[in-house]
């Protein structure tokens, strides 16, 4: 996998990932916390490499999935890292098949360090943001994406034209359809932006580095949401 390194305690890990022709990548983020201990967030078929390369940069203590539909890998993960607790969103376990432990109320280990979102008024999704404070790092598993400025040919197609980004970043038709409660997802909106981030992980593609507000805001905007204070 391809490591990027965002954060002194941060590290994305991006495997290709093909659907419709397309590579939509899935970023498996590593987040550490001040005693070196690892939250896996996302998973993978993790290689023999992988695990090395993670072992490296800490101690791999949790493996987390953000969002009920990213059970992929759990069974593959699983056996990578057969011993440590697998922290999901509710409905998940039934799917994946694999034991897990629930993600909420998560892990007092974490307090002053991760913070925990359910974005609500979501169907079927269960997805949850997480705000690495030390980093000001919020990771995202489905809200967004960001495609590459020089995506070409039927990838350029499909991002702008059938999930509807034609600046090949924000908030996909996909999405949007899962909202079922307005008002429930703009609270939850609110809630996320009184975080002090400064970048976002995606689950899919290119991580956002720069005016992560903005991109969020505007993400929000396109769709008609009101977040104002």
């Amino acid at each position: 996998m391809q490591w990027y390194q965002i954060a002194e305690d941060v590290a994305v890990m991006q495997r290709p990932l093909r659907a419709f022709g397309i590579d939509f990548g899935r970023n498996v983020t590593l987040l550490r916390l001040k005693d070196s201990r690892l939250v896996i967030h996302s998973t993978a078929p993790f290689l023999e490499a992988d695990v090395a390369a993670i072992a490296r940069f800490g101690k791999p203590s949790w493996l987390v999935e953000a969002t009920r539909m990213h059970d992929t890998f759990a069974r593959p993960a699983r056996a990578a890292f057969p011993d440590l607790p697998y922290l999901v969103p509710a409905g998940f376990a039934k799917a994946s098949g694999v034991p897990t432990k629930p993600l909420l109320p998560s892990p007092p280990d974490w307090s002053g360090e991760i913070d925990v979102l359910p974005i609500a008024g979501l169907r079927a999704l269960e997805e949850h943001a997480f705000y690495h404070r030390r980093s000001r790092t919020l990771v995202v598993a489905d809200l967004l994406f960001q495609f590459p400025a020089d995506t070409k040919g039927w990838p350029r197609t499909f991002v702008r034209y059938v999930m509807r980004l034609p600046h090949l970043r924000g908030m996909s038709a996909f999405f949007r359809m899962m909202i079922r409660d307005r008002k429930k997802f703009e609270a939850s909106m609110k809630t996320l932006l009184q975080w002090d981030f400064t970048q976002i992980v995606l689950a899919h593609r290119e991580p956002v580095r720069e005016e992560a507000r903005a991109m969020l805001d505007q993400a929000l905007g396109d769709w008609g949401f009101s977040v104002g204070g």
